[in-house]
């Protein structure tokens, strides 16, 4: 683990002389993800690397963890509430809608978990250009395959230093790197309404994603729940289709 974490921070920092930019900075949820990426960022540019914290509607929990990771890692850190921004947009959006008569009450809560992972993506992306910064990726490879991310939003990066790893490895990862342990051991979730997990919104457990992604034996069930999520979520992971006139 200590070979990759290096190659991983020697990477980085190639990314960042490549891009002829200053330093990298991510958002810190208080999940095992980005507590990761923090502590890799930190290793990688010591003195330009920034955690960003975007609580909206966040558990205290969640947000206890994000100011646990920062101190474990001791990097530079930011909070932007951005729970009023996304009550007074979110508002706005569902009246127009509703004036119309078109308001679709069964989307309702999918489109408003959407918006708060857009408007963190607006943020890092301000606070990124304000430092001269990449944002930093926190997708890891369960994640990306089964395409459990929101396009434009937690998947509007620069760049993915830990997309090639299994959920399994990356807690392997944040053991080494010194990562709280209740952040290590806590049920992923990416705290968008109450009692939301990401295991139970997929409807399968990430250990047997990983299983899948290494070419183990699973369920027929659950190897078409992971193949069905894939498929549907091809275009997250290709360029935009483009129209050629010739």
């Amino acid at each position: 683990m200590e070979n990759e974490v290096n190659k991983i921070v020697k990477w980085l920092q190639e990314q960042v002389k490549q891009a002829q930019v200053d330093g990298l900075l991510v958002g810190v949820s208080g999940g095992l993800d980005s507590a990761v990426v923090a502590n890799l960022i930190k290793r990688a540019c010591p003195d330009n690397s920034l955690g960003v914290m975007m609580p909206i509607y966040t558990s205290d929990s969640n947000l206890y963890d994000a100011r646990d990771v920062i101190e474990q890692a001791s990097i530079d850190s930011l909070i932007v509430d951005l729970t009023d921004t996304h009550h007074v947009m979110y508002d706005q959006i569902q009246n127009r809608l509703k004036e119309k008569g078109q308001f679709n009450k069964a989307n309702d809560q999918l489109a408003g978990a959407n918006l708060r992972a857009r408007l963190r993506m607006s943020t890092l992306y301000t606070i990124a250009t304000n430092y001269n910064y990449l944002v930093v990726g926190t997708d890891n490879a369960a994640e990306w395959y089964t395409g459990y991310f929101t396009k434009y939003g937690d998947g509007g990066v620069d760049i993915l230093p830990i997309v090639d790893f299994t959920k399994t490895e990356v807690r392997e990862m944040a053991a080494f790197l010194g990562v709280p342990e209740q952040v290590v051991t806590k049920k992923p979730s990416a705290d968008l309404w109450e009692n939301q997990t990401d295991e139970k919104e997929m409807g399968v457990a990430y250990d047997v994603i990983d299983a899948y992604l290494k070419g183990e034996e699973i369920s027929a069930e659950d190897k078409a729940t992971i193949e069905r999520m894939h498929e549907r979520s091809e275009h997250k992971r290709t360029s935009l289709p483009k129209y050629n006139r010739n």
